[in-house]
């Protein structure tokens, strides 16, 4: 007789769960291990500070200081030979104004207006008294620097040695005349 082989398929493992390298527990060992190299790296690249490196932290930032404070002076002066060489102009603002020995008041007349304001530098000494008057009512004075203060309000009395910004502005009902023309008195007494 003749054996008659028959072809059977194996199993094809189709219903047991496949063993793969990528298990849950395997995914957080090797997430865990990444997250330690990566600490350990960014660890190692991060400086290191020692008491040398705050006192040259603190002298860098010491010498920054400086040189923030050296030009801020520059512009300051800057701006004031500006305004010095503006005061001799009537068209130009912002202008240094200084009392003449012997006299408290300083007048400017037939000053233009170019601006909605310009602005007078001023160096009064501690105690001494500001009064400002202007020939047209449509021009406010204001001191702006130190602090705010109007001079409708009385005349300001100064506190310290320091540059005061007298500003005047056009408060006007209309439209402000292109050059507007005007004279002021500024007032400087003990």
């Amino acid at each position: 007789m003749k054996k008659r082989y028959s072809i059977i398929p194996k199993d094809d493992d189709s219903g047991k769960s496949k063993r793969t390298f990528l298990r849950p527990n395997n995914i957080a060992v090797a997430l865990f291990g990444l997250v330690f190299l990566f600490l350990l790296f960014v660890s190692a690249c991060s400086p290191e500070t020692s008491p040398e490196d705050h006192s040259l932290t603190r002298d860098k930032s010491t010498k920054l200081n400086r040189k923030a404070q050296n030009a801020k002076e520059v512009e300051e002066n800057i701006k004031n030979s500006y305004a010095r060489l503006a005061a001799e102009r009537t068209d130009l603002c912002p202008k240094l104004i200084q009392e003449e020995v012997g006299s408290q008041v300083i007048e400017r007349t037939k000053e233009v207006m170019i601006d909605n304001h310009c602005d007078y530098f001023l160096y009064p000494r501690s105690g001494q008294s500001i009064s400002v008057k202007v020939n047209d009512s449509q021009i406010e004075a204001l001191l702006v620097v130190p602090m705010m203060h109007n001079f409708a309000n009385g005349d300001y009395k100064v506190d310290s040695y320091d540059k005061h910004v007298i500003r005047l502005a056009y408060n006007g009902a209309t439209y402000k005349p292109k050059n507007l023309v005007y004279d002021v008195a500024v007032t400087v007494s003990d």
